[in-house]
């Protein structure tokens, strides 16, 4: 009988995440510990600890784990391990905790208990070290490489309790889901080869195709949106989903897709966040990952198809989920459809690539957007969401005399 991947790792799920008489009892002794503030990067890696994203791990990485991570994408037991997860604090704030000592973990933008951590070592790191392995560049444009840099100078390592879901399943609803309840859907559905499409982005025509070309191959799709924290620029979360189910619900087939969301930051860290998207979809019990052109790159730090080549580097028992790679994909005025430089012989001059990138500008500039480019349910939502944008940035300008960009 055929079944789900493992979860990483091999053994079952492991959330971190407290719950009924546990939870009560560590919430009130946390509220007597030191306190540590999180960011918001941390705070996604501690909620992903909670509902068993990251598993097997429990907590944040030692140093070990961090200079094997960083060298050999292996943790210091040898599991395979693409970035570090780890916790930052300053060198003053981090003198006020002792070895041994259990400290709480609260919310960056209110005083909200998160956590509780252990702390089991205290270490410094070397930040341009981490950042030329893990990003290929210690450039500080680079948004990931800005984080690290940013970060404080004393790391953090030991097992957690978590606490809360940090407001993301209050605010999203069901759409928030934990890798236990995506297993048992995919299982109540009958599927055991799942494609997850990552997006940070709406799904325009070309995102469309990718996941339809996935469900020819498997029994379905999950398309799994980012909610954490993105770059300036980028469409919030709840924008973006609203318009990925005005998609799928107008041009999918029913039981052919399902939509949720995952609480992680972008890293923006290219070939090794593939890595660590594929990772994280075994436990939520994906088969594949869709790594198309530029998968969670940012700018022109990484190749167009790196993160193909990346998937090939790697031990072939370090992930059960496999990566369906896919190429540079653009509707065709000869061909009259979407296609990928793999099926299309005709010139670039006949090709309308298509990007997220140029999309946001299009939609910004409230230029046209050519209907072989984007839905029009999908168009109407994105035009609506930057027509507010513009109608609070003259009255930002009105009051201010200043323009908001």
């Amino acid at each position: 009988m055929q079944r789900l991947v493992n979860p990483h790792g091999g053994g079952p799920l492991k959330p971190l995440l407290l719950e009924g008489e546990a939870r009560t009892q560590a919430l009130e002794r946390a509220k007597s510990l030191p306190k540590l503030r999180v960011s918001s990067r941390e705070k996604g890696d501690l909620i992903m600890l909670g509902i068993g994203g990251f598993t097997p791990l429990d907590g944040f990485m030692t140093h070990g784990d961090w200079e094997r991570v960083c060298d050999g994408m292996k943790m210091a037991n040898g599991l395979f391990w693409p970035i570090p997860i780890t916790l930052s604090t300053s060198t003053e704030q981090a003198a006020r905790f002792h070895t041994g000592e259990e400290i709480t973990l609260v919310d960056p933008d209110c005083d909200d208990i998160l956590a509780t951590m252990r702390v089991s070592e205290k270490y410094s790191i070397n930040k341009k070290h981490e950042c030329m392995m893990v990003f290929r560049t210690a450039d500080t444009e680079h948004p990931g490489v800005k984080m690290v840099m940013e970060q404080g100078d004393v790391n953090l390592a030991g097992p957690v309790q978590v606490l809360s879901t940090g407001g993301f399943a209050e605010r999203y609803g069901a759409l928030f889901m934990t890798p236990k309840q995506t297993r048992n859907l995919f299982e109540s559905l009958g599927w055991t080869r799942i494609a997850a499409f990552q997006t940070r982005n709406p799904m325009h025509r070309s995102h469309e195709y990718l996941a339809k070309v996935a469900i020819e191959v498997c029994d379905g799709v999950l398309v799994h949106s980012l909610l954490g924290a993105l770059k300036p620029g980028d469409i919030p979360a709840d924008v973006r989903t609203q318009a990925i189910g005005a998609l799928i619900d107008r041009y999918f087939v029913k039981k052919t897709v399902v939509q949720a969301g995952y609480p992680l930051d972008m890293r923006y860290a290219g070939p090794r966040e593939a890595l660590l998207h594929a990772l994280f979809r075994q436990n939520y019990g994906c088969s594949h990952l869709i790594v198309g052109r530029d998968h969670a790159g940012v700018g022109s730090y990484y190749g167009p198809f790196d993160a193909h080549r990346i998937f090939d580097e790697i031990p072939a028992d370090a992930l059960e989920t496999k990566p369906l790679k896919i190429d540079w994909t653009f509707w065709c005025y000869q061909c009259g459809g979407m296609a990928s430089a793999r099926t299309c012989p005709h010139d670039e001059k006949d090709r309308l690539l298509v990007s997220g990138t140029k999309l946001r500008k299009w939609l910004s500039e409230g230029a046209d957007v050519p209907a072989e480019f984007s839905r029009p349910e999908v168009l109407k939502i994105l035009r609506q969401y930057y027509e507010g944008l513009a109608a609070s940035e003259r009255v930002e300008v009105k009051l201010t005399g200043h323009s908001a960009r």
